[in-house]
């Protein structure tokens, strides 16, 4: 894999990088001199707008090719499955809901082809909210690309190993990586076999790592972790789609070539991987469960302090040591909702139904918690020191009601007996 071995940008971290794959195409003094080394074409992507705070301030110069305004009119296309914000194909539902995994279809179907929008919230053309996508592929884009002008997307591959070939260079992942694709940015997805996994389209304040607080310095995500590609480029000359998805709805062109032709770029704005297996988790060691805000990756922010646009939490492997506790997920109802997915093993709160592939929701002030084969294993469990192994579960938890679509509320993947895992609970004795 062809990467950058410094960390990508994040609010508050300065980051800035500087990479070329032609020795001299980066211009030194001048982002956009008279005449560019080697005569590429200079081009500002901004993913903030131009007066943002330095601080908040994302954009990067690309040297490429061609300029990438070098092609003809969009012209909508047929969005399959895709949905966007805001969600009203049908009313609003407040019950929990689970799926089973995403069959891996048996027709050849690329990523784009393969999307399937579950749910979300908000309104992409207001910059507020999110939209929840599973993808289920079994062969690689072929002169073909795609981008959101939207939303960020941040990426979950659940099964087999992904190769993101973006303008900016590669990155390779598979399951326990994340990969964060900023708005506007193209890029095509190779697949070695069946693949899986899940999208969260950001139409909010772009994803960031999380303030630590009384944590301290270290802890939760470091930013050295963040891996952003080295530049690569594709010198093609042969018809490449080109689909955006724009206002909710996916639209197509068709370039000469292949716009994925930056040779070099600087700045702060760029495609990331992450490795979940390098997240620092913080836990107690002494009484009581801590809130799962404490295994926040990536965050979003919203116009109100400590309440998210979107969260990204991760339930990794790790020690559980407390005294005298509940140690898992405690029954529990809440102001933000929470679409969850599992990438690997069985999570702890659940002893059977939830596979890795599939799906839950738990919309704000529902109530939910573990089933009651996992709550009468845990109340008379030895309380000694003990590791949760083989697991990778997640939640992308928002601040607003998550609606679903037509679809998802009407698949044959739903669980329609979901309910029934908090059914047999005895009484309390007074």
């Amino acid at each position: 894999m062809t990467r950058s071995n410094a960390p990508a940008y994040m609010p508050g971290f300065g980051n800035h990088f500087s990479t070329e794959a032609v020795a001299g195409a980066l211009p030194v003094g001048r982002n956009s001199p008279q005449k560019t080394p080697l005569g590429l074409y200079a081009e500002q992507l901004s993913g903030t707008a131009f007066t943002a705070p330095r601080t908040e301030n994302r954009r990067s110069w690309l040297y490429r090719l061609r300029p990438s305004a070098q092609h003809p009119a969009y012209q909508p296309m047929d969005g399959g499955l895709v949905r966007s914000g805001p969600f009203d194909e049908v009313p609003p539902n407040p019950n929990r809901m689970r799926w089973n995994p995403l069959p891996v279809p048996e027709a050849p179907t690329d990523w784009v082809e393969g999307l399937v929008t579950y749910a979300g919230n908000g309104d992409a053309d207001a910059d507020a909210g999110v939209g929840i996508h599973l993808y289920a592929a079994n062969r690689s884009m072929t002169d073909r690309v795609f981008y959101s002008a939207d939303g960020e997307l941040l990426i979950v591959p659940q099964q087999g190993a992904h190769r993101f070939v973006t303008e900016f260079g590669v990155l390779e992942a598979q399951p326990g990586h994340i990969v964060l694709i900023p708005r506007g940015v193209r890029f095509r997805v190779e697949v070695d076999g069946p693949s899986r996994g899940y999208v969260c389209e950001n139409y909010g304040a772009a994803f960031r790592i999380p303030d630590l607080g009384p944590i301290g310095a270290n802890g939760l995500a470091n930013p050295r972790d963040f891996e952003t590609p080295v530049a690569t480029f594709e010198d093609v000359d042969r018809p490449t789609e080109c689909i955006q998805k724009y206002g909710g709805q996916l639209w197509t062109t068709t370039f000469d070539h292949s716009p994925l032709d930056v040779v070099a770029w600087h700045g702060n704005y760029a495609p990331c991987r992450y490795d979940t297996a390098r997240f620092n988790t913080i836990n107690t060691v002494s009484f009581d469960h801590p809130d799962p805000s404490i295994f926040t990756v990536l965050t979003s922010p919203s116009d109100t302090p400590g309440v998210a646009n979107c969260d990204f939490v991760i339930f990794p492997p790790r020690w559980m040591v407390a005294e005298d506790t509940f140690r898992p997920p405690w029954f529990h109802r809440n102001v933000m909702s929470e679409f969850m997915g599992l990438v690997t093993g069985a999570y702890d709160a659940k002893a059977d139904g939830f596979a890795p592939g599939g799906a839950s929701l738990h919309n704000r002030m529902s109530g939910h918690g573990p089933d009651q084969a996992t709550y009468d294993a845990a109340i008379k469990a030895e309380l000694k020191p003990h590791r949760i192994e083989g697991t990778l579960a997640f939640m992308f938890e928002t601040r607003a009601p998550i609606r679903v679509t037509k679809w998802a509320q009407t698949t044959p993947l739903m669980q329609l007996d979901y309910d029934d895992c908090w059914s047999g609970f005895d009484k309390g004795r007074v």
